[in-house]
């Protein structure tokens, strides 16, 4: 694997109703670095919750342009992946890790 650890991937579940629906066809929507690969994110979550990965899907959000009074500023822009899990396996992300 490269220089990341397995919580450097994986920063965080993601918890909506587009994503909760989601999870009753075995797909599972986590927050992950911005430089993280699929192959880094499938190996993360093989690793974090010990199930197989059939395939990972990655999107790159935008950054927002924000005002504050006059000044403008530019949120982060932060990735998402959704990770489709092969039959029979399962996560439980309200438990935790």
């Amino acid at each position: 694997m490269s220089k990341f650890t397995n919580y450097d991937i994986i920063r965080s579940p993601v918890v909506t109703e587009k994503s909760t629906l989601a999870s009753e066809h075995g797909q599972i929507v986590f927050d992950v670095a911005i430089d993280a690969t699929k192959t880094d994110i499938k190996a993360a979550v093989e690793g974090l919750f010990s199930v197989k990965v059939k395939a990972v899907n990655t999107l790159v959000r935008k950054g927002k342009v924000k005002r504050f009074r006059n000044s403008l500023g530019v949120r982060n822009d932060t990735k998402k992946a959704i990770v489709t899990l092969v039959d029979g396996q399962s996560i439980d992300i309200s438990t935790g890790v």
